[in-house]
């Protein structure tokens, strides 16, 4: 069953997200569970300081926490996400805040650059044995309520895969499922060449 995210609609929040090593710490945080910055710096290659600067500011925007529960001691600072299954962002309601239409276009802007790399690697001529790439484009007559059954029962698939391999194994590595589902663009396929 899926469960209802949280909405953010707060222009600040937004921001937050934009940054993407922020994104990729929250991504890290999604798919593993609880980790510590040290987790953090190793799977993304920065820098610990770095990683805890960047925990420190998502915890400020109330996108994570820390998990005194996985802590060894009071010491050791354990981060979880305070929303474990995603949030659902309202841009429509973020541009009616002071200073949201500018941090939606920033969303905007990052969030379309990060499908054009996400893209770029999925068609990529990298195809080692240890990784494998799916791309799946399908045309599906819906209503707009079948849509969003479509998109309930795809969430359900991935939250059970996602709950299924959750945690640390030096055997997986993240996975990006990237879906988008919508009415078919009206653009033009001449727009899209030129």
């Amino acid at each position: 069953m899926v469960t209802e995210k949280p909405s953010l609609h707060d222009p600040r929040v937004l921001r937050a997200l934009a940054h993407p090593v922020r994104n990729r710490i929250l991504t890290e945080l999604s798919a593993t569970g609880p980790l510590r910055a040290a987790d953090i710096a190793r799977d993304l290659g920065i820098p610990a300081n770095q990683a805890s600067f960047h925990l420190r500011q998502l915890a400020k925007y109330g996108l994570v926490e820390e998990d005194p529960d996985a802590a060894r001691d009071r010491r050791d600072r354990v981060w979880k996400l305070v929303a474990d299954t995603g949030y659902t962002i309202e841009l429509g309601e973020v541009e009616k805040a002071p200073g949201g239409k500018a941090a939606s276009a920033v969303f905007r802007r990052t969030r379309a650059a990060w499908a054009h790399v996400v893209v770029d690697e999925a068609y990529g001529d990298d195809r080692s044995k240890d990784t494998m790439r799916s791309v799946m484009e399908q045309s599906i007559k819906l209503t707009k309520d079948e849509a969003k059954q479509l998109c309930t029962d795809l969430q359900e698939v991935a939250d059970r895969w996602s709950l299924k391999t959750r945690g640390r194994d030096d055997a997986r590595r993240t996975y990006l499922l990237f879906q988008i589902v919508q009415p078919f663009p009206e653009r033009s396929m001449e727009s899209v060449d030129g």
